[in-house]
C-alpha cells in the first residue's frame, strides 16, 4: 500500500517558529508575563536563601559561646520565614498559571485549528489523509501546549537563576567565577550539536506518530472490507512495519537526550568540585569565611542546575517543534478556494456573513469556455459551456472518469475553474461568497453521511434552527416519515456512529430530508440510488420528483432509468458533451446514450431472468 508522505520541515531549531506559536495564543501573553514573573520572584528566592544561610554562619554559629549571640536573631527568623512564603505564594501561582496556559492554549489551538479544517476545500482533503489530521488535532497540540504551559516556565526559572548566582558569585569572587564558567563555551557547543540530531530524531517520531494514526483510522472504518478479504495478517505486518519505525526513532531520540544530559550533568560536577577544592584552600588560610565558601559553593550547585534544566527544556522542545511545525502548517495553510477582500466586505465570510446583502439566487448557470485540472492531474474539462435555465433538471452519465462530478463540484464551487468563468444568475459566481452559494446547496451522495445522534437531529442539521413540525415535514415530503414511525423512538431514535443502525436507503432518505430543510436553490444527486434496491429506489424517485421541483438540479446517474424525467440529459466523454437531449430524443439519436441505454436495460431484464430462476 502507497503511503502518504508529509513534507520535510526546517533542519534547524526555529526561534520565529515559535513566535508564530506565541502569536496563536496571544490571548495567554498576560498569563505568560505574569508567569515569569512569579517564576523570576521563585528564582529570586532560591538565591536570597544560601546568602541568609552565609550570614547565619558568619554571625551565629561563631559566637554561640559567648554572651548576646542570639542578637538579631528574632529578626534573622521573621525575614528567612518571609522569604519562604513569598516562595510558597510564588510556588502557588506558579502551578496555576502554568496549568492555566497549558490547557488554554491547547483549548486555542484545537478551535483554530477546526476553524481552519471547516474553511480548507475539498482539494485539501483529497491529498490529506484522516489520520494525520486527527495526530495534529490530538498529540501534536497536546505537545505544544505543554510546551507552552511548563517549559517557558522552566526558561524563566533557570535564567533569572543563572543571572543571579552568577552576578553574586563574581561579587564575592570573581577570580573562582571565571574559572567555574569556563565550562559553558564547551556545553553551548555540546548543546548545538546534540540540538541538531534531537531535532531530527523527535521529527521522524512524529512523522511516524501520524502514519499510525491513519493506520488506526483505516484499520477501524475498512474492519468489514479487512475481513471479508481476511488481510488480519497482512494489516498486522503493516502495522508492526510502522511501530518498529516508531520505536527505532524514539529509541534514538531518547537516546540522545539521556546522553546529552550527564555530559552536562558531568562538566557541572567538574566546575562544581573545582570550586569546593579551590574555596576550601581559601577557607584554610583565611582568605575566604566559611560563611561566603558555603554561599558560593552553593551558588555554583544552583548554577549548574538551571543549566541541567534549560538542557532538559532545550531537549524537549527539539520534540515540541516537530509538533509545531506541524500544527503552524496547518494553522497557515492557506485555501485553494478563497473570497476577495471586496467579496468578504460586502458578502461576510464563513463565521461572520452578512446575509442582509445577500442577493436571492434564482438558479441560472452558465458554463463559459471553462477549463479545468486537478493539481498534479491531466486536464479534465477543456473549453467547456453549457447553459442551465432556473428549475431545469440536467442528468450527467458517462464513463467514470468522464468529468460529470467534476462539473457537478465546479457548480458547487468546491473547486473553481483554472480557466473561462461560471456564472450564476448572469453574474461570476467569484463575485459572490462561497457561503451565498453553499447555503443554497442541497447535496445528496451515493454514501449518506449521517452523524451520532437521533433521526430529528440529523435531519436538522441542515437547519439548526428548524422546529421540529418543520423537520417532521421535511421528512414527510421525501416519504422518509413511514419507516421513521415504526422505529421504536421515531424521530428520535438513535442512529448510531455514522448512521450504523439503518439501512443504507434509510440513511438515504434521511439524507434526502435533510437536504430539502434547508430549502436549497440548487439540488445535487450524486449516485443517490446506486446503492439502494429497487423498491427504495422507487420510494426515492416519487421523492425526487416533489423536491426537484422549481429547482435547478443535477443528477449524476449510474441506472439510467432514474432520469428519464429529466429536462435534459447529457453524455459526457473525456470532459466533453457528447450528446444532449432528452431520454426520447437521445433513444432516436441512436447514439451513445442509446447504447448505454439498451445494454444496462438488458443487463437489468438478465439479472431479473436469473433471479427468478433461481427462486
Amino acid at each position: 500500500m502507497q503511503q502518504f508522505e508529509e513534507q520535510d520541515f526546517t533542519k534547524k531549531f526555529s526561534l520565529s517558529l515559535w513566535k508564530k506559536v506565541l502569536q496563536h495564543t496571544r490571548e495567554y501573553q498576560g498569563d505568560l508575563v505574569r508567569l515569569m514573573i512569579v517564576m523570576g520572584i521563585t528564582a529570586a528566592c532560591d538565591v536570597i536563601f544560601p546568602l541568609l544561610t552565609s550570614y547565619a554562619i558568619d554571625h551565629f554559629i561563631p559566637n554561640l559561646d559567648r554572651p548576646g549571640s542570639t542578637e538579631g536573631l528574632p529578626l534573622f527568623i521573621a525575614a528567612y520565614l518571609a522569604v519562604m512564603l513569598v516562595q510558597v505564594v510564588a510556588i502557588f501561582r506558579f502551578l496555576y498559571l502554568g496549568g492555566k496556559i497549558e490547557v488554554g492554549a491547547c483549548y486555542t489551538i484545537r478551535k483554530k485549528a477546526f476553524q481552519k479544517l471547516q474553511e480548507l476545500p475539498f482539494s485539501y482533503y483529497d491529498r490529506m489523509p484522516v489520520g494525520y489530521l486527527m495526530s495534529r488535532m490530538t498529540s501534536d497540540t497536546q505537545r505544544l501546549a505543554e510546551t507552552i504551559g511548563w517549559s517557558l516556565l522552566d526558561l524563566a526559572w533557570g535564567g533569572v537563576m543563572i543571572v543571579a548566582a552568577s552576578a553574586t558569585m563574581f561579587a564575592l569572587n570573581w577570580k573562582l567565577t571565571l574559572v567555574v564558567l569556563l565550562v559553558v563555551p564547551p556545553l553551548a557547543v555540546i548543546s548545538w550539536w546534540f540540538q541538531q540530531r534531537i531535532l531530527q530524531a523527535y521529527r521522524r517520531v512524529r512523522k511516524t506518530n501520524s502514519k499510525i494514526t491513519g493506520a488506526f483510522n483505516e484499520g477501524i472504518m475498512g474492519a468489514k472490507t479487512t475481513k471479508t478479504l481476511v488481510r488480519e495478517e497482512m494489516n498486522m505486518e503493516e502495522f508492526t512495519t510502522l511501530t518498529k519505525d516508531m520505536k527505532r526513532s524514539a529509541v534514538r531520540a531518547a537516546s540522545l537526550s539521556s546522553l546529552y544530559l550527564p555530559i552536562v550533568v558531568s562538566l557541572g560536577s567538574v566546575a562544581t568540585a573545582y570550586a569546593l577544592w579551590k574555596g576550601g584552600q581559601q577557607v584554610m588560610i583565611g582568605g575566604m569565611t566559611l560563611g561566603v565558601f558555603q554561599v558560593f559553593f552553593n551558588y555554583t550547585v544552583q548554577f549548574f542546575e538551571p543549566i541541567r534544566n534549560i538542557a532538559n527544556v532545550f531537549a524537549e522542545m527539539q520534540s515540541a517543534q516537530a509538533a509545531a511545525e506541524r500544527v503552524i502548517t496547518l494553522l497557515e495553510t492557506e485555501p485553494d478556494i478563497v473570497d476577495t477582500p471586496e467579496v468578504e466586505a460586502e458578502f461576510g465570510d464563513n463565521f461572520h456573513p452578512k446575509k442582509e446583502n445577500w442577493p436571492p439566487l434564482t438558479g441560472d448557470i452558465e458554463f463559459c469556455h471553462v477549463d479545468f485540472q486537478y493539481k498534479a492531474g491531466e486536464k479534465v474539462l477543456s473549453d467547456f459551456n453549457l447553459r442551465v435555465k432556473a428549475g431545469e433538471t440536467i442528468a450527467l452519465v458517462g464513463p467514470t472518469g468522464a468529468g460529470k462530478s467534476t462539473v457537478v463540484n465546479l457548480v458547487c464551487r468546491f473547486y473553481e475553474p483554472t480557466g473561462g468563468v461560471i456564472k450564476l444568475d448572469g453574474v461570476d459566481y467569484k463575485k459572490r461568497s462561497q457561503l451565498w452559494l453553499q447555503s443554497n446547496l442541497g447535496y445528496v451522495l451515493q454514501e449518506p453521511r449521517l452523524f451520532s445522534g437521533t433521526i430529528r437531529d440529523n435531519i436538522r442539521y441542515a437547519k439548526l434552527d428548524a422546529t421540529d413540525a418543520q423537520v417532521e415535514e421535511a421528512a414527510r415530503l421525501v416519504n422518509a416519515e413511514p419507516f421513521i414511525l415504526r422505529m421504536e423512538k421515531g424521530y428520535d431514535t438513535d442512529v448510531g456512529e455514522g448512521g450504523s443502525r439503518l439501512s443504507t436507503g434509510e440513511k438515504q432518505l434521511i439524507s434526502f430530508a435533510r437536504a430539502i430543510l434547508a430549502d436549497p436553490r440548487i439540488f445535487v444527486l450524486d449516485e443517490a440510488t446506486s446503492s439502494v434496491d429497487t423498491q427504495t429506489e422507487q420510494i426515492i424517485q416519487h421523492a425526487i420528483s416533489k423536491v426537484l421541483t422549481g429547482r435547478t438540479s443535477f443528477i449524476i446517474a449510474h441506472r439510467l432509468s432514474t432520469i428519464r424525467t429529466a429536462d435534459r440529459i447529457l453524455v459526457i466523454d473525456d470532459g466533453n458533451i457528447k450528446e444532449m437531449g432528452t431520454h426520447q430524443e437521445l433513444l432516436q439519436k441512436k447514439g451513445a446514450y442509446y447504447n448505454l441505454y439498451t445494454n444496462q436495460f438488458q443487463e437489468e431484464q438478465a439479472m431479473e431472468i436469473l433471479g427468478k430462476a433461481e427462486a
